[in-house]
């Protein structure tokens, strides 16, 4: 168990960790990750999807707990995934909690859909509209194909993270997320070198117009000093900040 930068008051809960979507902007966290548990568990140094059982009983005592935060959840068996699920209903906190379930394939999703309660929160990561040349990024679905599996979904509570946030057009965008009707959106550019195309301080400013104007929130996160209007600047900045995937990869 970790706590996040990314999400105020979040631990992660990791009984399932790896994933085999290979995003470039993951690889130098993975590499740090790797020397950490390189004499703990093989598979979690060559960060192989796997499962630890052991850990099923142990759920943080966190307001928020990002379920397998340490994993891509499309690549968990269909019967692990329903005993994490059984494992947090079975689990009588003091108080209320959410439970984050977050996939670069949300389609992944569907078919726990019905075994959910209303304390889950659905996520995916959305780092632009573009397709073309995402190949060269990850192996994740393209983000139109990435956006119409979370649209699909038929469930109540959803949150998208734009980070990092990728070159994009900024109506189509923005469309996409408004249709979405996500509880909030996470912006913030890559705090890695890793080359992204990226869009303009005056572009993330009109695109978080938009989102404002349409009532979405938007949750800033490494904004490199930009004063953008309408964000909620709920962490302060840092130099560097952690990544999102640094911090949910840590364990």
């Amino acid at each position: 168990m970790s706590k996040t930068n990314m999400y105020s008051e979040a631990k992660t809960w990791s009984p399932f960790k790896g994933c085999g979507f290979d995003c470039k902007y993951c690889t130098s966290s993975f590499k740090r990750q790797a020397k950490r548990q390189k004499h703990r568990c093989g598979k979690c140094y060559t960060y192989m999807p796997h499962e630890h059982p052991e850990r099923l009983l142990s759920i943080p005592s966190s307001p928020i707990v990002f379920v397998a935060g340490n994993a891509d959840i499309a690549f968990c068996r269909p019967e692990f995934m329903r005993q994490m699920i059984g494992a947090i209903k079975n689990h009588r906190p003091k108080t209320r909690k959410t439970y984050y379930l977050q996939s670069k394939r949300p389609e992944c999703l569907q078919p726990f859909l019905k075994l959910l309660t209303d304390d889950f929160l659905l996520l995916t990561t959305l780092e632009t509209n573009r397709d073309e040349g995402y190949q060269q990024v990850s192996k994740a679905p393209v983000p139109s194909e990435r956006y119409r599996q979370f649209l699909a979904l038929d469930y109540p509570r959803k949150a998208v993270t734009v980070e990092p946030v990728m070159d994009f057009d900024v109506q189509v965008f923005a469309d996409w997320l408004i249709r979405l009707k996500p509880e909030y959106v996470w912006l913030g550019y890559d705090s890695g070198k890793n080359g992204l195309p990226e869009p303009t301080a005056d572009k993330l400013v009109e695109f978080v117009r938009l989102l404002t104007k349409a009532g979405l929130r938007v949750k800033g996160k490494t904004l490199r000093g930009h004063i953008i209007p309408g964000i909620e600047n709920t962490q302060p900045e840092q130099d560097p900040l952690v990544t999102a995937v640094d911090a949910l990869r840590q364990v």
